[in-house]
């Protein structure tokens, strides 16, 4: 395990378990096991002691019944009680075993030589005397001998019941020594017992050490418990939080309207979203861990590669060539996917479709045409109509003049009917470049569109055109000026039925509610001759037009009607095949005001 992955260890219990968890489980460990353990020492202490004393009286007691036996033996004296001493004071614990009389001299001792001298001089030797209990000290450890625990005691060889076996010694005739100093030994004699206490002393460290081992191995299984428990209830709380995390992410990946698109640092997809796989027209399944150069665009996989394992991110507008040959202009962002230490794992990409965008890029540009178009026309027009009245008024009164020779009379026909077409173009030019006034009001399609047809129903049934009305919705209506939706209608009419020269032509209006946004779609179709694909953007532009006797202005005024409703227009067609216009007029408003 290197450095780094120590770090990442030490981080990772750090925040699983943090430090005032350890020092809170040690702050209410401690005293506990504190606690129990000088509880346990001073028990074991408290039973050594108990031990020994017992002990110690145990030969005290054992003593007086021998010293009591031999009384009943003739001629028993000191030397005999000398004797039991030294051979009861041979057992390995006993240091010492002695008698005293009140004043502390000794009387009797295990070692002989010690005869004559004073013990116990420290104490109450009259006290002890008439106390009826086994008494203790501790006498700490020396150079000369080790800690010594003595148990003393008033010594009765012959009081209390020994005074019956006295008085039957005496009548079976029994007489005691005249020099024996015991046979009435009433209390007035303390024996001594010196018991050694360095077994005692070392089994006592013994399992002090024992106890304070099993204090530390209690606070660290205690210790131990309480950091399981916060790892636990870290785990779970962490497992939760990535749980949400994850569910969070994973839903907003999966509904951003933005493609995403993450390949790892081997080149092998590994996650993208919904938004990516329809954007790129791809097939939703089998894209995961597939090689991106074998799935995604060669323009995608050329940004790859652009990057390489760089931090800095690419925002750029290409247009890809998608699966199905056709041509998208996309805005995309990528960047280096990096881990927290600097390490390269691969690029992560954003895409998204531009094609609307650069619809309205167009849409504004055609806008800002028209506007300078409209101010230009304005004048334009304004200079104009006043000489082709003049013009209209000279024509007219020469054709009356010359009405009786025929050529001249035609000539001057010919001229005022130019006067009126130019007129009328005009016109149209100051209805391009002033506003639209609208007068809204809610209309029913169905009589619109039964009204509109009526007005070139006799033009379309002299080229054996037929025409229909379809609406999904009989009582279907929409919010707008009746006479400019007319004059909307009748404009895509006319150029329908010019552009089926062939007879058995078809002639269709449609509506119905948009599913995409709130309002409704109209449709005009027609079989004709259909639009060719480089002239579909410029339909809409004025004075674009591919007839030989159009002004290029129809389809312009159809433009700034729908516009004006805040709507749209757009044209399909199939050359040879059909052409349809579709416009779209949004749902009104609530509390909008009518005009």
């Amino acid at each position: 395990m290197n450095h780094m992955t120590k770090n990442k260890t030490i981080k990772k219990l750090a925040t699983m378990v943090p430090p005032w968890g350890i020092i809170g489980a040690a702050l209410i460990l401690l005293p506990i096991l504190a606690f129990m353990t000088v509880s346990d020492i001073n028990r074991q202490k408290v039973g050594s002691i108990h031990q020994l004393l017992e002990k110690g009286a145990a030969l005290i007691r054992s003593f007086e019944a021998g010293t009591r036996a031999g009384m009943m033996m003739a001629q028993w004296g000191n030397p005999h009680l000398q004797r039991l001493l030294e051979e009861t004071a041979v057992q390995q614990d006993i240091v010492y075993l002695l008698v005293v009389d009140k004043k502390g001299s000794v009387l009797a001792h295990s070692d002989p030589d010690k005869i004559g001298e004073t013990h116990g001089g420290d104490l109450d030797l009259n006290l002890v005397a008439e106390s009826r209990n086994h008494l203790y000290r501790l006498i700490e450890k020396t150079e000369n001998r080790p800690a010594i625990f003595e148990v003393y005691s008033k010594f009765s060889p012959v009081g209390g019941r020994m005074g019956r076996g006295h008085r039957m010694m005496m009548r079976h005739g029994f007489e005691w020594q005249a020099d024996n100093p015991w046979q009435n030994s009433r209390g007035e004699h303390i024996i001594f017992v010196g018991l050694d206490m360095t077994q005692v002393e070392k089994a006592r460290i013994a399992d002090m050490r024992h106890s304070l081992l099993m204090a530390a191995l209690l606070l660290l299984a205690g210790s131990a418990g309480v950091i399981l428990l916060f790892m636990t209830y870290s785990y779970r709380i962490t497992q939760s939080t990535l749980t949400m995390i994850k569910s969070f992410s994973d839903s907003l990946v999966e509904n951003m309207p933005v493609g995403l698109i993450s390949v790892n640092n081997n080149g092998i997809i590994i996650a993208i979203n919904p938004a990516a796989v329809s954007i790129l027209k791809l097939s939703g399944d089998s894209i995961i861990d597939k090689r991106a150069a074998e799935i995604l665009p060669e323009e995608l996989n050329r940004i790859f590669q652009r990057l390489g394992t760089a931090s800095k991110a690419i925002e750029d507008e290409i247009d890809c060539c998608l699966s199905n040959q056709k041509s998208r202009p996309l805005g995309v962002s990528a960047s280096a996917w990096l881990d927290e230490a600097g390490s390269f794992m691969g690029h992560i990409m954003l895409v998204w479709d531009l094609t609307e965008i650069h619809e309205l890029r167009k849409e504004i540009a055609r806008s800002q045409r028209m506007a300078a178009l409209g101010s230009l026309a304005a004048g334009v027009a304004h200079e104009i109509r006043n000489p082709l009245s003049s013009i209209k008024g000279f024509a007219t009164y020469f054709r009356e003049q010359y009405k009786d020779q025929k050529q001249d009379f035609e000539t001057a026909s010919i001229m005022i009917s130019e006067v009126e077409r130019l007129n009328r173009v005009v016109g149209q030019l100051l209805e391009l470049a002033r506003p639209v006034e609208l007068i809204k009001k809610p209309i029913n399609l169905v009589t619109l569109f039964g009204n509109s047809i009526a007005l070139v129903k006799t033009r379309a049934e002299g080229k054996s055109i037929t025409t229909t009305i379809e609406a999904t919705d009989p009582e279907l209506t929409l919010f707008a000026d009746s006479d400019r939706i007319s004059q909307v209608l009748l404009n895509l009419y006319l150029n329908a039925i010019e552009a089926m020269e062939k007879n058995n032509g078809t002639l269709s209006v449609s509506a119905r509610k948009s599913l995409r946004e709130p309002g409704v779609l109209i449709s005009v179709t027609d079989n004709g001759a259909g639009i060719r694909k480089e002239d579909l953007p410029h339909v809409f532009d004025p004075y674009f037009t591919s007839k030989s006797t159009g002004t290029g202005l129809g389809l312009a005024i159809v433009h700034n009607i729908v516009e004006a409703h805040e709507g749209s227009v757009s044209a399909t067609s199939n050359p040879g095949e059909n052409t349809t216009f579709t416009l779209f007029f949004p749902e009104r408003k609530k509390g909008s005001k009518d005009a």
